[in-house]
C-alpha cells in the first residue's frame, strides 16, 4: 500500500537503473526489431537545456510516456525523468519494486486510500455503494446510504473517526508527494512528467490543478506536450508496443515570469495541500488553464477537446 511510510522509502537518483535496463532491453527490440515504432518529437528544440522542467502531457493510454522518455534518452542531451503514476499500479509487489527501479513518484488518491484502507479493515474490496457512502461520509453527506452501508461506516466509526483519519493520511501522503517532487527537479536535477488529466482519456480531458500548483511553487518552467497516436501503438494493458508511428508536439515552455505571471504566488505556501488549494484555487485553475489549452492546440483533431472522435 502507499501510505506514508511507503514515500519515505523512495530514493529518486538522478541516473535511474530501472529506465536505462527498460530502455535498452524492452523498448530498443521493441521498437526496432519486434515491431517498427517511429516516434517523432516535433519541435524538440523547444525543450530548454540546462535546466530542469515539467513536461504536462495529455495520457491517452497507459504507457504513452514510455516512447517520450526513450526518445529523449537516445538523444543523451536530456536529464533523466520521474513520472507522476497512480498508486493503484502499486498492489503488486513485483511491479511496485519495478516501479521504483524506474524513479517513478506515486500518487495516492483520496479514493485509493478510501479503499485500501477498508480491504485492511475488513479484509476484502470495498463495493461501489459502500465507497460512495464513505466519500459522502467525508465530505459530511451521508443522507443516501442503505442499511448495508450504514453498518460498515458504523463500525469505521467506531474505530476512531474514520473521516478524519482519512484526511490526516492524505495530508500526509500529498505532502511526501511534495517532497519528492521538489527533490526531484531541485535536487536530483530530474525532468517531471505530469498528466494534468489525472486519468487515461483518447479526447483531452479537463486538467487538475496539481501540476500548475507545482510549477508556482518552485517557479520551474512547464514544458507542454502533445502525444498523438499512442493508444493505436499501445492496445493492450501488455507493454509491448504495436508497429506504427507517435508523434509528440513540444509546445513553447510557460513560465511565472511570462505567460504565467498574472498567476504567480509570491508569498510561501504548503504545496499541495488543502488550505493551499482553497486559498489560490483561482491562481492554481487559470495556470491549469493556460496549460491545458497549449496541449489542446498542438493534439491532432480527433484528441481535441469538443472534436467527434472518428
Amino acid at each position: 500500500m502507499i501510505d506514508i511510510e511507503y514515500l519515505k522509502k523512495i530514493k529518486l537518483v538522478s541516473r535511474p537503473l530501472g529506465q536505462r535496463i527498460v530502455a535498452n532491453f524492452l523498448l530498443l527490440p521493441n521498437y526496432h526489431i519486434f515491431a517498427k515504432v517511429d516516434i517523432r518529437i516535433e519541435n524538440i528544440e523547444r525543450i530548454p537545456r540546462g535546466e530542469n522542467v515539467i513536461f504536462a502531457m495529455n495520457h491517452t493510454d497507459r504507457f504513452n510516456y514510455w516512447p517520450f522518455q526513450y526518445k529523449l534518452f537516445k538523444t543523451r542531451e536530456f536529464p533523466f525523468t520521474t513520472v507522476w503514476v497512480k498508486a493503484k499500479y502499486y498492489k503488486n509487489a513485483f511491479l511496485a519494486k519495478g516501479l521504483d527501479l524506474c524513479n517513478l513518484i506515486p500518487v495516492p488518491s483520496m479514493g485509493y486510500l478510501i479503499e485500501e484502507y477498508y480491504r485492511k479493515t475488513f479484509n476484502r474490496k470495498m463495493d461501489k455503494g459502500i465507497y460512495r457512502a464513505v466519500k459522502e461520509m467525508i465530505e459530511g453527506r451521508l443522507a443516501g446510504a442503505g442499511p448495508q452501508e450504514r453498518a460498515a461506516i458504523e463500525t469505521l466509526q467506531a474505530m476512531g473517526h474514520f473521516a478524519d483519519f482519512i484526511r490526516e493520511q492524505y495530508e500526509g501522503v500529498m505532502e511526501k508527494v511534495a517532497e519528492l517532487s521538489r527533490a526531484a527537479l531541485c535536487e536530483q536535477k530530474l525532468n517531471l512528467i505530469i498528466f494534468p488529466e489525472g486519468t487515461r482519456s483518447v479526447k483531452l480531458a479537463e486538467g487538475r490543478t496539481g501540476l500548475a500548483q507545482l510549477a508556482l511553487h518552485t517557479e520551474k518552467r512547464i514544458v507542454p506536450v502533445a502525444c498523438n497516436n499512442s493508444e493505436q501503438v499501445y492496445q493492450g494493458s501488455l507493454p509491448f508496443a504495436r508497429s506504427g508511428r507517435i508523434t509528440y508536439r513540444i509546445g513553447e515552455p510557460l513560465s511565472v515570469h511570462d505567460q504565467l505571471k498574472d498567476y504567480r504566488i509570491r508569498e510561501p505556501f504548503r504545496l499541495l495541500s488543502r488550505e493551499s488549494q482553497q486559498r489560490y484555487r483561482e491562481q492554481f485553475e487559470g495556470a491549469t488553464r493556460i496549460v491545458m489549452a497549449c496541449i489542446d492546440r498542438m493534439l491532432d483533431e480527433k484528441y481535441r477537446r469538443g472534436c467527434a472522435a472518428t
